[in-house]
This record gives structure tokens, sequence and C-alpha cells, in this order.
């Protein structure tokens, strides 16, 4: 007969889960770092508590028994919940230590957020720097307290709070041709130059995808892809093409005239730069930092 299940059945929990998701016992153990036999008998004890048979074993491998696919669900719901009890525990004992995990993507962590933290007062930021996609999932795993990204994101869950304004650029080399120009460069020009761009998953890029989707239009195959904002500016720089990136972290090539900034004609880059957290978070500490670090001046 089955009994109740404890703490102790989530390791086993987790290798069935993986077991099945793999199709494979031996590939499950790897994940979990333990030898075959191990695994092997701990989803055989896993079986006797819950008084089911979860798997099918086979040469090939394993597959769940109708009764082991019902359950799996339910595992995967119980071992996401068990992650989030984990993350909520590690936050409030981060809240009682004074310190606040942050998630940032590069544009705010390089160029916005460094002088605003200087200003929060008194308070230890624990400061992750990633794309915008992987921000939201750090927020979401709740393994930090706080994000800021930019560009468009999936809410669902979170909380949102515009703490500033940006706007995109188009950028080139001194000598580069669209730096001659005695009009906006046309927007058709653009999307259909193979520019230097952020990765896929990057607000700027989404940024700039979804700004020409809107107009109609898709853009041309990256010339080349970066994952820093600097590495970025030193291409472009170099003379190897033009590339979008936000004016807050172009402010010093600008005013040096190191690169030059292309009007586009009729074509807005303006976003939006926002603090996400999960919804129902409500621990003063962090909401108390995200209104220092938000200017005063937005509505």
């Amino acid at each position: 007969m089955g009994s109740r299940l404890g703490l102790a059945d989530l390791v086993p929990l987790g290798l069935f889960v993986d077991a099945v998701t793999t199709g494979s016992i031996s590939a499950a153990a790897r994940t979990h770092q333990i030898t075959q036999p191990s695994a092997s008998e701990a989803l055989r004890r896993l079986e006797r508590r819950v008084g089911v048979e979860l798997l099918i074993r086979t040469p090939r491998g394993c597959r769940p028994t109708a009764e082991g696919a019902r359950l799996a669900d339910l595992a995967r719901d119980l071992l996401a919940a068990a992650d989030r009890f984990a993350g909520e525990a590690e936050a409030l004992r981060a809240g009682a230590q004074g310190r606040i995990r942050v998630a940032a993507s590069y544009t705010n962590a390089e160029y916005v957020l460094p002088a605003r933290i200087a200003a929060a007062g008194d308070v230890t930021v624990s400061l992750t720097v990633a794309n915008s996609d992987e921000v939201t999932a750090l927020v979401r795993s709740g393994a930090v307290d706080v994000g800021f990204v930019e560009g468009p994101i999936p809410t669902a869950g979170l909380t949102t709070r515009l703490f500033d304004r940006d706007e995109l650029v188009v950028l080139v080399a001194p000598d580069h041709p669209w730096a001659r120009l005695d009009a906006p460069l046309p927007l058709e020009t653009l999307v259909g130059t193979r520019l230097l761009l952020r990765e896929a998953e990057s607000g700027t890029r989404r940024t700039y995808e979804a700004a020409a989707a809107a107009a109609g239009h898709l853009i041309a195959e990256p010339f080349g892809v970066m994952t820093s904002t600097e590495a970025l500016k030193a291409a472009v720089r170099a003379g190897l093409g033009a590339t979008i990136l936000s004016r807050l972290a172009v402010r010093e090539e600008l005013a040096a005239g190191t690169l030059v900034l292309v009007p586009v004609n009729g074509f807005s880059l303006a976003r939006e730069l926002r603090a996400i957290r999960l919804a129902g978070s409500r621990d003063r500490a962090v909401t108390a930092f995200v209104q220092a670090v938000s200017r005063k001046n937005i509505s």
C-alpha cells in the first residue's frame, strides 16, 4: 500500500520526471550525478511508496505507464512548487540580511543602474547581468528578487514598474556612407541592410524587430551577432558595419564623434525600461529599492 510522500521523496520524484522526459533511467541518473543502479533502486522504492507501477522498462529505455503519465504531470507541479518555496526562503534570508538579489539586462546593468544603486542608500545588492529573456526567467524562478529589463517581454505572472525610458538609435563610424547622408535614411534601406546586432533574446534586438514588424517589415539577417554592447561599438568603430543600440549606451561616443547617429525616416525605436517582480511579491525592502532607482519624473 502506498503511503504519504515527504520531503525525502523529492529527489526520486525528480528522477522519475527526468526518466519520463528523457525516456531513459540512465540519462536521468547522469542528470542527478548518481549511478544507474542507484537510480533504478530509488525509482523502485518510489513505486512501492505510491503503490503503483510508474515506468515500463525495456532494453531501449523506459516509458511511463498510464498511471505514471498522470502522476508525472503532478510531480512536475510539485517540484516546481518546491523550487518556488526554496526561492522564497532564500529571498526572505536575503531580505533579513539586507541583501537584494537583482538581475539586469546589459543596458540597464552597464549604463543605467550603477549610479542609481549608489544613490539608493544603505543596501547591499547582488547583481546578475544577463539578457532580458534570462532576467525574466531568473525572476520567475525566484532566483532573484527583482529584474530590470528593456523591450517587450511576456508579463504573465509578473508585476512591472516603469523606471525609465530609452531610445534605440542607428549608429555608424564617421567614415560610413550613412554618416554623410543629407536626409534621414529610408526605413526600407535600414531593414534591408544586414546590421551588426545583439542576440535574438536581448531586449534591444526584440525592440528593433517589433518596431520593424509594426511598420510591415521583416529585418534582414544580421551581418554579425554579439552579446556585448561594447563589442558592437568597437566593431562599428572599426568599420565593420552599422548597428542599433541604446542612446544611453553611446552618449560618450556621440559626444566624442567616434560614432555617428543616423536618423531614420518615420521610424521610432522608443522603449520602456521596466522593473519586474513576481506577482504578489510584497517585500518592503525590494519595493523601497525599486522606488529609489526609479526616476521621479516618470509618469
